[in-house]
């Protein structure tokens, strides 16, 4: 089992936490506050969560990045080299309304965070789910709760997807970076904040 980390313990990265833990899964979570901030987290989500710093989160196989978009590129600065190590994209160019909206310039977010972290292979999943429906359990309507991923390193989407499933979810593979992934970045993917479910039913 690969290790895991958690970079950023918001809405998004505490319910991965959260769904880590119901399933016994370990992982390291880190914010930029520190260990001692996390306590309510980490009794939350369960024994298999412990809290630690930003190196040791970021040291891990996987690490999912949950950070907000305008601390990103500072959140990364400084972090031993990724090396191949796998960086799941859960972020959306955005920030909080009346603030005006983040320019990419056209460009797919993660192809942006695949230049702030050299040597990571980058999958973008866990990001167009509002942030309950990532906390609850993923089974619903008689199926699972549908998690789109997308990224250019085929093995590193296996991996992802193996921990997708773990966890309950059902995956889908929309693609690369430059064009799987914009269809589920926020503003403007048309899969954004829809919540599907993959129902399991037997062929007539």
């Amino acid at each position: 089992m690969p290790t895991i980390g958690i970079l950023g313990t918001g809405m998004i990265g505490g319910a991965i936490a959260i769904r880590l833990g119901a399933k016994g899964i370990e992982a390291t979570v880190a914010n930029s506050r520190g260990p001692e901030t996390l306590a309510d987290l980490v009794a939350k989500a369960g024994p298999s969560i412990t809290a630690g710093t930003r190196e040791e989160a970021a040291s891990k196989d996987i690490v999912f990045l949950s950070v907000n978009w305008p601390k990103l590129q500072d959140a990364l600065a400084g972090l031993p080299d990724w090396n191949g190590r796998i960086l799941i994209d859960t972020n959306n160019p955005m920030q909080r309304p009346p603030l005006p909206a983040i320019d990419v310039a056209g460009r797919a977010s993660t192809s942006i965070l695949e230049e702030w972290a050299p040597g990571a292979r980058v999958v973008k999943a866990f990001n167009h789910h509002y942030f309950m429906n990532l906390e609850k359990a993923p089974d619903a309507e008689g199926g699972r709760r549908v998690l789109f991923f997308a990224g250019d390193d085929a093995a590193a989407k296996a991996e992802v997807a193996e921990l997708i499933d773990q966890l309950g979810f059902f995956g889908l593979d929309l693609g690369d970076v430059e064009h799987g992934s914009r269809l589920f970045q926020s503003p403007g993917g048309p899969l954004i904040a829809h919540d599907f479910v993959k129902i399991d039913s037997p062929l007539p």
